[in-house]
Parts: C-alpha cells; sequence; structure tokens
C-alpha cells in the first residue's frame, strides 16, 4: 500500500488483514519450510500475533497458541483447523511466572518439545509519561518486559534439560529514533533488547539463538487506541511514507527462526520502512511546543 493509497484506504483496511486474507497472502516461503516443527507463539490472537501464527501454521508447524483471552484464541483456531492447519490452544497470562512454567510443562506433555517461541504478547497505552500512574506502569512493564522475560528463560531452561537446540524471537519497539508517548513500551522493549543481546551470548553453548524483531509504524487493530489525527501520520513517519503490515513482521519471524537465520543471534531485525533514519512519531500527537516555528 503507497502512501496515496493509504490515505484512501478504509479504517477497516488500515487496521489489519482478516482471517481469510491471511490464509490467502503471497509469501516468499517455501510451503513445508517449517514442517513438523512446533512453534509457540504468544499474543497469538493479536493483530502481528495473528499473521505470525497464520504464516507459520502455512508453512507446516504445529503452531501452540498462547494468550489471556480464551474466546479469541478458540475463534481462531477454529479458523486454522477450518484452512486444515495444525495448531492447539493453551490460556495463560505471561505476567505469572508460574503460570509460565505450567504452560511449558503442558506443552512438553503434549509435543515433547518446541522448536521455536515468539514472544508476541505485549501492549501500551498512549499517554504523556509525567502522568503514568503506578498502576499504568507496572502493567506495561510487566507484560512487555517481566512476561518476556518467563517465557524466554522457561524455554531456555527446557531446551538445556532436554540438550534440544532452540530459537526465540521477540516482538519489540524501534527505539532509536522519535517514539513519544508510550515511554514505558520504551522502557519495557529496550530493556527486551538488553537482555536478548546478553543471553544470546550466554545461551549460545546450549545452540540457542535469541533475536528481536523490531516494527515500525504496522497498522493493526491495536492502533485503535490512537487517534485518527495519529494513525494518518504514521505514513509520513518513513522515507517510504507508507505503514506496514503485520505480514511483513510474520516473515521476518520466519526468517529468524527457520534455517535462514541459523547463525544469527543476539540481533533486532528492524522492519520499519527506514523510518529510524527518517522521522519521528507522536503517539499522543505532536505537542504545540515542536510545531512552533
Amino acid at each position: 500500500m503507497t502512501g496515496s493509497d493509504n490515505a484512501h484506504a478504509t479504517e477497516d483496511e488500515k487496521l489489519g488483514l482478516s482471517d481469510d486474507e491471511l490464509l490467502a497472502h503471497k509469501t516468499v516461503y517455501a510451503p513445508d519450510l517449517l514442517r513438523d516443527q512446533v512453534i509457540m507463539v504468544s499474543g497469538a490472537a493479536g493483530g502481528i500475533g495473528r499473521a505470525i501464527v497464520w504464516l507459520m501454521a502455512r508453512l507446516g508447524a504445529h503452531v501452540v497458541l498462547v494468550g489471556r483471552d480464551q474466546a479469541k484464541l478458540d475463534a481462531l483456531i477454529s479458523a486454522l483447523t477450518a484452512a486444515k492447519l495444525k495448531a492447539s490452544v493453551h490460556a495463560a497470562d505471561i505476567r505469572d511466572a508460574d503460570a509460565v512454567s505450567a504452560l511449558f510443562d503442558a506443552v512438553w506433555k503434549d509435543h515433547g518439545r518446541i522448536d521455536g517461541l515468539i514472544n508476541s504478547a505485549g501492549g501500551q497505552f498512549p499517554q504523556a509519561a509525567i502522568d503514568f500512574s503506578v498502576k499504568g506502569w507496572n502493567a506495561v512493564i510487566n507484560t512487555n518486559l517481566n512476561g518476556t522475560w518467563y517465557m524466554m528463560q522457561a524455554a531456555a531452561r527446557r531446551w538445556r534439560d532436554t540438550k534440544r537446540p532452540g530459537s526465540i524471537v521477540n516482538i519489540v519497539v524501534v527505539t532509536t529514533h522519535g517514539l513519544y508517548g508510550i515511554a514505558h513500551s520504551i522502557a519495557a522493549r529496550s530493556g527486551v533488547m538488553g537482555l536478548s543481546r546478553s543471553v544470546a551470548v550466554e545461551w549460545a553453548p546450549l545452540n540457542i539463538r535469541v533475536n528481536c524483531v523490531a516494527p515500525g509504524s504496522i497498522m493493526t487493530e491495536g492502533w485503535k487506541v490512537y487517534t485518527p489525527e495519529v494513525r494518518a501520520s504514521a505514513p509520513r513517519s518513513n522515507p517510504m511514507k507508507r505503514s506496514g503490515s503485520p505480514w511483513d513482521i510474520a516473515e521476518a519471524c520466519v526468517y529468524l527462526t527457520a534455517g535462514s537465520g541459523d547463525f544469527v543471534t543476539g540481533e533486532t531485525l528492524t522492519v520499519d520502512g527506514g523510518g529510524q533514519l527518517w522521522g519521528e512519531t507522536w503517539t499522543t500527537g505532536m505537542p504545540p511546543y515542536f510545531q512552533e516555528d
């Protein structure tokens, strides 16, 4: 979708892809690339997570769907099953370390392994940092940082104990250019990126790779928390002057998870149309101070 096309797209078209579209979307990957692999995806029913699930299932993986909303997970697995794709559901709150441990116990009991973990669960709300409540700050940190870590550690321990290789991909945000109004998420995601670099070295002897994907302006249903004005300005945040698709992030995750990424660890793959080199995004709207001549 070009910048011009984006301006004329409907709200629904801009904010995500339907299950039918995700089933039919063209991919660069061979249809059996992930055949017989078991891939766990947290935040599976979200806009980006959903695209990752569909692509990996289409490439032959059995995808373990993880999330908090049982109804959304059930709807997704019904669509996958109707398409004759392999998946299973495990509702869990990743902010609870004991729940995460129980989740991995259940998956190991069912499958005897997982081959890859995609941490897509997370969220934030636009607000000036000076106005964050303690509850609001902790809600974002607990999901985006602590929950991601609990999932990473649980996977790594099981790979270590069973002497199996593994791959972790963490969905973060672009932190190398102006992204304002979600300072809590910047703090949490920056922590995940630093954590990933650190354990990529620590866990290399265990044959565990750890990478991140940093999406730029990707239009999903999650963008509904932002005003129409903020959404309309998003394509101007990068030199390609358009927003990306959840499919762009899904294909990046496959690259890092599959054999194509076998010699890649400790990296953050930025998928933002060059935005980190170019513009800025104010999720709360740019303050008048910065618009003055």
